[in-house]
């Protein structure tokens, strides 16, 4: 995630939040969510709200929220065993 945001690629689909995350956390879902095959997008802290902001914010497809929670609780459990 080398760019502030990325946006998804089709105008019809519509997003909502996911969630808040470390770098690391967001890259490993982002990968999940790409072997997936559900749209997402992310935007990174500004440089002055970095201050009172932590880490990276997903959205993803609405449509497939539920299946995006479950990749995110999978990404989480693994993190902490």
């Amino acid at each position: 995630m080398s760019e502030p945001k990325r946006y998804p690629t089709d105008p019809r689909v519509i997003t909502v939040h996911l969630g808040q995350f470390t770098r690391e956390h967001a890259n490993t879902i982002a990968g999940r969510l790409e072997e997936a095959g559900i749209v997402w997008w992310y935007k990174e802290p500004g440089s002055i709200s970095r201050i009172w902001e932590y880490g990276v914010r997903l959205f993803v497809d609405r449509d497939r929220l539920a299946e995006a929670r479950a990749i995110v609780a999978a990404v989480l459990d693994e993190g902490s065993a």
